[in-house]
C-alpha cells in the first residue's frame, strides 16, 4: 500500500503542476480568459444589509411599513361617464422619522388634457397605424381625464395647503407627523371616465353601440397615498404610463353609489348583500358558496339582456369593506352576466368571480372562473394560502390589469359565438396571469414603479407553471397529446429577444419606463430565467422551497430585488450571484458549444510534448516515478499499435500497479476504458450556464451529464474535458433538450450538422407543392 500512496502522490503533483503549466499558458495566449468577474459577489450592486433588511433576505428586526386607511363615497354619472369621490385618508406613520408633508398619487392625471405623459417618447412617423390611435393622436383635442381636485382639508375641515406636480400631489402638514402617530385628511374630487378601448387606458369603460350600454371597469380611480418607506424615503417616480404602482397597505370602506339596475362587484366583501341582491340572486349565491366543481349563476344571461333594455333614474350603494389591502378597485355594468364557485383554501372557503357581457359568451362562461379557482389552487401550492375572500375575472375589450381581488381580462368571441385556439388559449392566459397577480405584487408587495420585473416576472413565471397544470388538470381544454401553448416561460421562447440588437435590450434590473421591449424585458427574460433556474440550476425541491421562503418571509410587505435574490441563496445554499449577474444586471447571452475534440491512447512512454516540459526544467524520465501516460492520436509521436487496445496491455507501469494493489476479484470487475477523448467546449455568449452533455456511444449507450456553470469560473471563454469510454464516441450534443435559451445551436454538436440556408429550404417547400 506505500508503494501505491507512493506512486498517486507522484502523479498527482506531476499532474497538478501540468494542469497549473497549461493554465498559466492559456493566460498568457489569451489575455483576459481567466476573469472571475462573472462569479464574484455581488457587494458593489447590493445595498448594504441593515436592521431593516438582513443579509439573508429576511425583513429586519426593525423593518417598518406606513399603513393607510380609506373611508370613500363615490357616485358613478352613468350618463356624463363621470366619477365623483370624497375619501377620508387615514395615514399611521411607523416609520423612525418625522415627517413634514404626504406625498398623494394622482394617476388619473397622466390622462389630464396637459399631460406631458404622450410628449415623453420620440419616434417618427409609423409604417402603419391603427385607426383608434391614429384618430386620437391627429384627428381630435386630447381627452381631459386628469382629477379635479375639489377641496384638501384636515380632519375638522380646515383647508389644508397642497401643491400638485403632474401625477404627484404633496399635503403640507400644520406640523410635523411624529414617528408612531396618525393623521386624517379629506379630499374631494372628480374626473370624466375615458374610454379604454382607446389606447388601451388601464381603467374606463368600454362603451356597446347596439344596445347604447357602457361597462366599466374602474381603477386608480382615487387619490391614494404613495409608499415611505426604508429603501427610497418618498417614492418619487411618476406615473408616465409603463412603470405600475408602489402602494402601502390598508383597510377600506367604500360606497358606491351606481344606477338601480346595474351589477357591481369590486375589492373587499359586500356589506349589504339583502339590500342590493333579488331574492333569487341571494338563493344562487348560497348555493354557490357550497358548489366547489363547477360556477352557479348568479345573474343569467337572460336577467342580463334584459336589464341592457331599462337605463334606470334610480340609484343603489353598494358598501364594500377590506383589510390588508393595497389598493381598490370595482366593476359596474348593467350588462353584467355574474357566476360564482367555491374554492377550499386550506381551512376556508374562497369564491372564484367572473363579470362577464353576453359577448363574452360562450368563452367566459366555460372557462373564467374555472380557470380563477384553478390559479388559486396553483399559485397557493407554490406561496401561500390565498388570504382574501374572493377573486373577481371580469370581461373587458382588449384589457389585462390587476387589483386587489379583481381583475380585467380580454378574450372575446366572434358575433357568432365562435372563436379560435389563439382568443380561447389567450383569453385563459391572462386570467391566469391576472389572477395570479394577486401574489405578486399584491400580497408580496414591490415597487412596480421601480422593479417591473419583479411583479411581471415572477407572476410570468408562476403563470407558466400554473397554464402546463391547466393542462395536465383540463386535457379536454388543449389539442389531444399536447402541452399548454405557454407564450412565455420556455428557454427557446426568449431567444430571438436575446440575440437581438443590443441597442435596443436593456437589462432586466432597469425602470420599466426606460426600456424598448417591455414585454420580454419585464415579463418574458425573468420568467425563463426563473424557469431556468427550477429545472436546470438548482432543482425543484431546492428552487421550489426557496421560492415559498420568499413569497411567505414578504407576503403583506415590500421586499426589494436583493430580498429576492438574498433570500434564494439563503434558503437553498446556492450561490446564484453569477446567475443573478449574467441574467439580471447585463444584456449577455447564452451561446455553448463543442469547439473540438481529439482522440488519445495510453501508454508508458513519454509522448514528445512530456519530454519537451520535462527538458526545460532540466528532468528527464529518470527523474520521475513509474507513470501512465496519454498520447494523441494526431502528435507525431504516436505511435498506431496502440489503437484498440486496453490501457493495461500498453502501459507496463499501469498492469503492474493494478497487480500489486487490486486482488482479482476488483481486477476482473474493473471496465477498462479503451477510448479517450479530449473535448474542447467552447462559451462564445457572456452568461455562464450548466454545461448540459449528451455523448452517444458506438455500442447504442446515450450517456448524459450537466457539468455545473462554476466549471467557466477560471476560464470564461473554453474549458477542456476529459471522456473515457469503452466504447467509441460517436457523437456529443450541448443542451440537446434546450434548456438555457441558448442563441446558436449551429455549434452545439459534433460531428457539425450541416443547417441549411434559408435558400434551400425555400427550394424545398417549393418541390413539396
Amino acid at each position: 500500500m506505500r508503494k501505491f500512496n507512493h506512486v498517486f502522490a507522484s502523479i498527482l503533483f506531476l499532474f497538478a503542476a501540468v494542469s497549473f503549466a497549461q493554465e498559466e499558458g492559456q493566460q498568457e495566449r489569451e489575455p483576459g480568459h481567466y476573469n472571475q468577474s462573472k462569479f464574484k459577489q455581488l457587494y458593489e450592486e447590493f445595498a448594504t444589509p441593515n436592521t431593516y433588511r438582513s443579509a439573508s433576505g429576511a425583513p429586519g428586526p426593525d423593518y417598518y411599513q406606513q399603513q393607510a386607511d380609506y373611508k370613500m363615497d363615490i357616485r358613478l354619472d352613468d350618463k356624463n361617464a363621470k366619477i365623483y369621490g370624497e375619501e377620508t385618508i387615514t395615514y399611521t406613520n411607523n416609520s423612525p422619522d418625522d415627517l413634514e408633508y404626504l406625498w398623494v398619487q394622482l394617476d388619473q392625471n397622466v390622462r389630464a388634457k396637459d399631460s406631458k405623459a404622450p410628449l415623453r417618447n420620440g419616434g417618427g412617423v409609423p409604417m402603419a397605424e391603427q385607426p383608434s390611435s391614429f384618430a386620437s393622436k391627429y384627428m381630435g383635442e386630447p381627452f381631459d381625464g386628469g382629477f379635479n381636485i375639489e377641496y384638501v382639508k384636515d380632519a375638522s375641515g380646515k383647508a389644508l395647503p397642497y401643491t400638485i406636480n403632474f401625477t404627484m400631489m404633496r399635503v403640507d402638514l400644520p406640523s410635523p407627523l411624529k414617528s408612531g402617530a396618525q393623521y386624517s385628511f379629506k379630499v374631494k374630487w372628480n374626473y370624466n371616465i375615458p374610454d379604454h378601448t382607446v389606447n388601451r387606458a388601464r381603467s374606463g369603460y368600454e362603451y356597446f353601440p347596439k344596445d347604447g350600454n357602457r361597462a366599466y371597469v374602474i381603477a386608480q380611480f382615487f387619490p391614494r397615498m404613495a409608499v415611505y418607506n426604508d429603501v427610497e424615503g418618498w417614492q418619487n417616480h411618476q406615473f408616465w404610463g409603463s412603470g405600475e404602482f408602489a402602494l402601502p397597505f390598508g383597510n377600506y370602506e367604500v360606497n358606491i353609489t351606481v344606477p338601480a339596475d346595474h351589477v357591481l362587484d369590486g375589492t373587499g366583501e359586500l356589506q349589504n348583500r339583502k339590500e342590493v341582491f333579488t331574492k333569487e340572486m341571494l338563493k344562487r349565491y348560497e348555493k354557490a358558496k357550497k358548489s366547489y366543481d363547477k360556477p352557479v349563476v348568479i345573474v343569467t344571461q337572460e336577467e342580463a339582456e334584459a336589464a341592457e333594455k331599462g337605463f334606470s333614474e334610480k340609484t343603489k350603494t353598494w358598501k364594500l369593506k377590506a383589510e390588508n389591502v393595497r389598493d381598490f378597485a370595482f366593476a359596474t355594468s348593467r350588462k353584467f352576466i355574474w357566476d360564482m364557485q367555491a374554492v377550499k383554501m386550506g381551512d376556508r372557503d374562497v369564491m372564484a368571480v367572473s363579470l362577464y357581457p353576453k359577448e363574452g359568451n360562450p368563452l367566459w362562461e366555460e372557462y373564467s372562473t374555472k380557470v380563477v379557482a384553478h390559479t388559486l389552487k396553483s399559485y397557493s401550492s407554490h406561496t401561500f394560502d390565498y388570504p382574501y375572500p374572493k377573486a373577481i375575472s371580469v370581461h373587458a375589450k382588449n384589457q389585462g390589469m390587476e387589483y386587489p381581488m379583481i381583475c380585467w381580462n380580454y378574450g372575446r368571441p366572434n358575433e357568432d359565438g365562435t372563436y379560435s385556439d389563439r382568443v380561447k388559449y389567450g383569453m385563459i392566459s391572462v386570467i391566469i396571469h391576472e389572477v395570479g397577480h394577486n401574489f405578486f405584487p399584491m400580497i408580496v408587495n414591490s415597487d412596480e414603479r421601480q422593479w417591473g420585473w419583479m411583479d411581471e416576472g415572477l407572476d410570468t413565471f408562476m403563470q407558466y407553471m400554473a397554464e402546463q397544470e391547466f393542462g395536465e388538470a383540463y386535457p379536454e381544454a388543449i389539442a389531444p397529446n399536447a402541452k399548454y401553448p405557454s407564450r412565455r416561460g420556455d428557454p427557446a421562447k426568449i431567444v430571438p429577444y436575446m440575440s437581438g440588437d443590443q441597442s435596443t435590450i436593456a437589462p432586466i434590473m432597469s425602470n420599466p419606463e426606460n426600456v424598448y421591449q417591455l414585454g420580454a424585458n419585464a415579463y418574458g427574460k425573468p420568467a425563463t430565467a426563473l424557469n431556468i433556474l427550477r429545472e436546470t440550476v438548482m432543482g425543484r425541491e431546492l428552487f421550489d422551497h426557496a421560492f415559498k421562503t420568499y413569497a411567505q418571509r414578504w407576503k403583506f410587505k415590500h421586499p426589494t430585488p436583493e430580498d429576492f435574490f438574498r433570500t434564494m441563496e439563503d434558503a437553498s445554499a446556492v450561490d446564484l450571484d453569477y446567475f443573478w449577474r449574467g441574467w439580471f444586471y447585463t444584456t449577455d447571452y447564452v451561446d455553448i458549444g463543442v469547439k473540438g475534440i481529439k482522440k488519445y491512447y495510453v501508454s508508458d512512454k513519454p509522448t514528445k510534448k512530456m519530454r519537451e516540459y520535462l527538458a526545460a526544467r532540466n528532468m528527464t524520465e529518470a527523474d520521475l516515478p513509474p507513470l501512465v501516460y496519454l498520447a494523441d492520436e494526431e502528435s507525431e509521436d504516436f505511435d498506431t499499435n496502440l489503437k484498440g487496445k486496453a490501457p493495461s496491455e500498453n502501459s507496463k507501469t499501469l498492469k503492474e500497479f493494478m497487480m500489486d494493489n487490486m486482488t482479482a476479484a476488483e481486477r476482473a470487475a474493473v471496465k477498462e476504458p479503451k477510448y479517450f477523448y479530449e473535448v474542447t467546449y467552447e462559451k462564445p455568449g457572456g452568461i455562464p450556464m450548466p454545461l448540459i452533455v449528451e455523448y452517444t456511444y458506438a455500442d447504442g449507450t446515450v450517456k448524459n451529464i450537466t457539468y455545473p456553470a462554476e466549471i467557466w469560473r477560471k476560464n470564461d471563454k473554453e474549458v477542456k474535458l476529459v471522456v473515457s469510454s469503452t466504447s467509441e464516441l460517436k457523437s456529443i450534443v450541448v443542451d440537446p433538450k434546450m434548456e438555457t435559451a441558448d442563441i446558436d445551436t449551429t455549434n452545439n454538436s459534433w460531428p457539425r450538422k450541416e443547417s441549411q440556408s434559408d435558400f434551400d429550404k425555400f427550394k424545398e417547400n417549393i418541390k413539396g407543392q
